[in-house]
């Protein structure tokens, strides 16, 4: 299985994206094949001596900024490393694409270059979120911001199905996120959603609120775009905030500092469990080809996180899980 990072992309490359393309390459079952400027990969991977055999370089001469238009940069750079890298996807030469650059560009590009899969209208960015009771795939978080009630059908079936032959949860929960867990609640945009979920044929567990989101119950929530975005970022402040308030609590004396010291493990176990590292990378669902997207500040672990992501979503045969599951929903509409 080969596997195309941007080693370009993201608020540190190359130095970043090579070394955790070099640590994928020691630790999966795959080639890294690095897309990006020859010159400053090999730069960067001079600080290996012994570099993996399954670790390959493909020339890329041009970079999209993180701050460049999306649509702009993708159609006057065309020999980027997100070009070019989607490039080898769309010619299967590659079985999935990593990204942590630009994120437009990459969906952007992700939908001109590769296409849509067979049914799908609207693509959307699927990320895994610790809960109390297990981790809750949030989808979308910033795809589409303007989405229309199909578009979030096709979310809940793709998402399911990602859970389901990805993260190996024999029967998922589908909730929609919501202002009230009551059907009468919300706009008429997601009072249509509702009935269009309700007689999807997934395990539809009706409107969720924002407070349901960390508690695990339910496998797969269902958002537009915006709510998703607003809904992830918040998170992601909030876990920097906790962080800071419990390094200063610890701080205030010996007696709470000894009693950091006596729950270390407790600590260290919360801080991966809120680290978004260790589970790299979101998946660009409903592109007809593996595409993910990483955060820009990834550590070299989070980048090999990401192809761990890519990794299995190729091995679980996601892309195909998907357009089963989107044809089956076909059929069950035509039998009702």
């Amino acid at each position: 299985m080969k596997i195309a990072l941007d080693a370009m992309g993201g608020d540190t490359a190359p130095e970043t994206t090579v070394a955790g393309g070099v640590r994928a390459a020691r630790e999966l079952p795959v080639e890294v094949v690095l897309v990006g400027q020859r010159d400053a990969i090999e730069r960067s991977l001079a600080s290996y001596p012994k570099r993996p055999k399954n670790l390959s370089i493909v020339h890329a001469p041009e970079v999209i900024g993180m701050d460049e238009s999306p649509v702009a940069s993708i159609r006057k750079k065309r020999d980027s490393s997100i070009n070019v890298g989607l490039g080898l996807l769309k010619e299967k030469t590659v079985d999935a694409f990593v990204s942590a650059g630009n994120t437009g560009a990459v969906m952007s590009a992700s939908m001109l270059l590769v296409g849509l899969l067979s049914g799908i209208e609207r693509p959307g960015i699927a990320i895994l979120l610790p809960g109390v009771k297990g981790d809750t795939l949030l989808i979308d978080v910033g795809a589409n911001i303007d989405p229309r009630p199909i578009h979030l059908l096709q979310y809940a079936l793709m998402g399911e199905a990602y859970a389901r032959c990805v993260l190996g949860t024999s029967r998922p929960t589908v909730g929609l996120l919501n202002v009230g867990a009551e059907e009468s609640k919300g706009t008429d945009f997601m009072k249509e959603t509702y009935g269009l979920l309700e007689g999807s044929g997934v395990n539809f567990v009706g409107n969720v609120e924002g407070h349901d989101i960390f508690t695990g119950e339910y496998s797969v929530i269902v958002c537009d775009g915006f709510a998703g975005n607003v809904a992830l970022k918040t998170a992601e402040s909030l876990a920097h905030a906790i962080k800071a308030l419990l390094r200063r609590s610890i701080a205030m004396s010996p007696i709470t500092r000894l009693g950091a010291w006596l729950a270390r493990d407790a600590f260290l176990q919360l801080r991966k469990e809120l680290d978004y590292a260790e589970h790299g990378g979101a998946p660009l669902l409903g592109v007809d080809g593996i595409s993910i997207i990483a955060h820009g500040a990834s550590s070299a672990k989070a980048i090999k996180n990401a192809v761990r992501v890519a990794y299995e979503s190729v091995r679980h045969e996601l892309n195909k899980n998907m357009v089963d599951a989107i044809q089956l929903h076909s059929q069950h509409v035509k039998s009702m």
